[in-house]
C-alpha cells in the first residue's frame, strides 16, 4: 500500500494536478476570507467554508477523474493485480494519497483564522471545528469520486458524471422543495432508486439475475409499505433527499454544533464508496 500511496503522490506532483487543484481551492477561499472577513469585516471564518464549499463540484472531479480510469483505459490496472497485495490495500494507497493532496491546502487554510486573530476577534473553536469538518466532507466527496472513476475508462466522463452528482448533492435540499410529497411520488422514487441500485449491482456482479433479485425484493418491500401505511411514505423524498446532502450537514459545524452524527455519516459515505470501488475493481480482475 505504501508503494502505491508513493507512487501516486509521484504522479499528482509530477503534473499539474495537485497545482490546479490547491490553485482553485486556495483561490476559493481567498475570495471568501476576501468578501466576509475583510470587506464585510465579518470574524467568523467558518462562513468563509461555507462560501468555498461550492468549489468542490469542480476540483474533486478533476482530482479523482483519473485516479482509476486512467489505469483501465491504458490497462495498466492489470499490473496492480499482479502486486503482492489486496484489492483494498490498493485502492486504499491511492484513496490516501487523494487526501494527502487536499489536505497540503487545507494546512495553508488552517493559518487564515490565526491571522486574522492578530487584528480581531476570532472563534477559533467554531473556526477549526469547522476546518476539521470541511476536510472531511472532502474526504466523503472524493471517496464518491474514486468510486465514478472506477466505473469508466473514460476520465471525462468520470469528471461529467462527477460535477453533475456532486452539484445535485449540493442543491439537493432546495430541489427537495419542488419535489412531490405525496405517496405515489415517493413510491416512484423508490421504483427509480430501485432500478439504480439493480443495475449497480449487475454492474459490480455481472449477475443478472442477482440483480433481477435484488429487485424483486426491494420493489415487494416497496409494495408491503405503500400497503401496511400508505400514508407513512408521505414526504418521503423531499425527507431522503434532505438527509442524503453532504453539504446540508455541513451548515451545522458553520452555525456553531459540533455534529458528530455528521461526522459518523461522513466517515459512512467513505467506507460505503471506497467498499463499492474495491468491487469495481474486484470485478474487473475476475472479467
Amino acid at each position: 500500500m505504501t508503494a502505491v500511496l508513493k507512487h501516486e503522490l509521484r504522479g499528482y506532483f509530477h503534473s499539474l494536478t495537485a497545482y490546479v487543484f490547491g490553485a482553485f481551492l486556495l483561490a476559493f477561499v481567498g475570495i471568501g476570507a476576501l468578501l466576509y472577513n475583510i470587506q464585510a469585516a465579518v470574524s467568523n471564518f467558518e462562513f468563509v467554508l461555507n462560501f468555498s464549499s461550492l468549489v468542490f463540484v469542480v476540483i474533486v472531479p478533476i482530482l479523482t477523474m483519473r485516479v482509476l480510469a486512467e489505469e483501465r483505459k491504458q490497462r495498466t490496472d492489470q499490473l496492480l493485480y499482479s502486486l503482492p497485495i489486496s484489492t483494498t490495500q490498493v485502492v486504499l494507497g491511492k484513496y490516501l494519497a487523494l487526501l494527502t493532496v487536499y489536505l497540503i491546502p487545507l494546512c495553508v487554510i488552517a493559518v487564515y483564522p490565526l491571522i486574522f486573530a492578530q487584528f480581531g476577534d476570532v472563534y477559533l473553536l467554531t473556526s477549526y471545528g469547522s476546518i476539521l469538518a470541511f476536510f472531511v466532507m472532502g474526504a466523503a466527496l472524493i471517496a464518491l469520486g474514486v468510486f465514478i472513476s472506477s466505473l469508466t475508462d473514460n476520465q471525462g466522463f468520470a469528471a461529467g458524471i462527477g460535477i453533475a452528482v456532486i452539484l445535485l448533492n449540493y442543491y439537493s435540499v432546495s430541489l427537495s422543495e419542488y419535489v412531490s410529497s405525496s405517496t405515489f411520488g415517493s413510491v416512484a422514487a423508490l421504483c427509480v432508486l430501485i432500478l439504480a441500485f439493480g443495475a449497480i449491482v449487475k454492474h459490480l456482479t455481472q449477475n443478472e439475475h442477482l440483480a433481477y433479485a435484488v429487485c424483486l425484493v426491494l420493489a415487494v418491500l416497496t409494495a408491503a409499505a405503500c400497503f401496511l401505511d400508505g400514508n407513512g411514505l408521505e414526504g418521503l423524498l423531499p425527507a431522503v433527499m434532505t438527509r442524503l446532502s453532504l453539504f446540508d450537514r455541513f451548515h451545522s459545524f458553520v452555525n456553531g454544533v459540533f455534529d458528530m452524527t455528521s461526522i459518523v455519516y461522513y466517515g459512512s459515505v467513505i467506507v460505503f464508496f471506497l467498499f463499492l470501488s474495491v468491487q469495481s475493481l474486484e470485478k474487473r480482475r475476475y472479467n
